[in-house]
């Protein structure tokens, strides 16, 4: 199973700033099954959802 990247952002956000987890919090209101996930190489965290088999 896959997963398609909606959003990235860089791990350095200000203390007490969540924008991934608001961005993800924003698609889940609206029907996505979105969810942060961190990426180590980059040092940022994605937003994905699971990726459609016609991706």
């Amino acid at each position: 199973m896959g997963a398609k990247v909606l959003e990235r952002f860089p791990a350095g956000a200000p203390r007490g700033a969540w924008p991934a987890e608001e961005f993800a919090a924003a698609r889940r209101a609206e029907g996505e099954p979105a969810t942060v996930v961190m990426d180590l190489q980059s040092d940022a965290f994605l937003v994905v959802v699971p990726a459609n088999e016609e991706d």
